[in-house]
């Protein structure tokens, strides 16, 4: 079970209470009293993991550990451990109590989500020469606490959408390793599938019905994973009674749920071409030209269409190619 959403309370260790002592050796005379140490913070921290924030299902609390107190003979508390919680690349941190929100994007980058308090300082620090055995102390600084909620947007080069049976899991395991479930009934996909194709990512979002946005079916749940999405794979199975109706729909669902996924460059399959004779996958290719005249029909019975899948595949690992190779300049 993917979980791409969830909330969590985070709390960073208060830090350490200064300590008020005096010098326990012969012939020296003053304060030792040493200073606390720092509460821990919390960090988030970027994996490429898509399960990673599975962790959270149960533990809704992270709480960091307070710095120690400060010790006698000048000894300052120990500082408290932080801890860094992975979270898949693509996460969006949400602070629920600031309403602030950032995201992760690139494995390894951390960002802070609560401070640790500052140690306070012993009454060694509050020596002067008019104050030679100061008993004052600081009690150590609150650390932050923050509610946060975490939501995983899939960033992928390639996302096959379309209804349910549409033939996208087929299609993905046809052309990497990715071992989706595959069957013929509604909802196989009950989460996004991830497949590599060298150097591009594609998912398979789990399959739209009319209302998705309404929350009907799978609801508005994996729209988001379809909003990082740079290139669609828009498919239509052959099985379809109305051809034009589900594209229609599909497209519709998507603007609803944001305008400008209708802006992403879209290819248009017709998959499953080998379940219909040849005179009736004419006719339905007609019906999508009329739509998009590049339309393409697919089978993963048929090498030949599979081999063109795979040409526009490299056509676009090209174009990241050249993009990133041009960025890095």
């Amino acid at each position: 079970m993917l979980i791409d959403d969830v909330t969590i309370d985070v709390s960073a260790g208060h830090g350490g209470r200064g300590a008020v002592a005096f010098d326990k050796n012969l012939q020296a005379l003053g304060p030792a009293g040493g200073s606390g140490g720092k509460g821990g913070s919390v960090y988030f921290e970027g994996v490429f993991d898509l399960g990673a924030l599975q962790q959270f299902r149960f533990k809704k609390k992270i709480a960091a550990k307070n710095g120690d107190n400060g010790k006698e003979q000048f000894c300052d508390g120990r500082d408290s451990d932080d801890i860094v919680l992975k979270v898949p690349v693509g996460t969006v941190i949400h602070n629920i109590t600031t309403g602030i929100t950032k995201e992760i994007t690139a494995i390894g980058e951390r960002l802070l989500a609560a401070q640790g308090g500052k140690g306070g300082r012993g009454n060694f620090h509050f020596k002067s020469s008019r104050n030679t055995s100061p008993t004052q102390f600081q009690t150590g600084l609150p650390g932050e606490a923050f509610a946060f909620r975490l939501e995983l947007k899939l960033i992928a080069d390639v996302g096959f959408i379309g209804f349910p049976n549409a033939g996208k899991s087929s299609l993905l395991n046809e052309l990497t390793n990715a071992q989706s479930k595959v069957a013929n009934y509604p909802f196989t996909t009950l989460e996004p599938n991830l497949g590599a194709y060298y150097e591009l990512i594609i998912a398979d979002v789990p399959g739209l019905i009319e209302g998705a946005t309404e929350n009907k079916g799978l609801g508005i749940k994996f729209l988001r994973h379809v909003e990082r999405t740079k290139t669609l794979f828009h498919l239509i199975s052959t099985e379809s009674e109305d051809l034009a109706r589900d594209y229609a729909i599909i497209r519709k669902e998507l603007g609803a749920h944001r305008a400008t996924l209708l802006d992403k460059k879209e290819y248009l399959f017709l998959s499953k071409s080998d379940c219909v004779s040849p005179a009736d996958l004419k006719k339905k290719l007609t019906i999508l030209k009329k739509i998009n005249p590049s339309v393409t029909p697919i089978s993963i019975h048929d090498i030949d269409s599979i081999e063109v899948v795979k040409k526009i595949l490299n056509e676009i690992a090209e174009e990241k190619h050249v993009k990133n190779k041009t960025t890095a300049k």
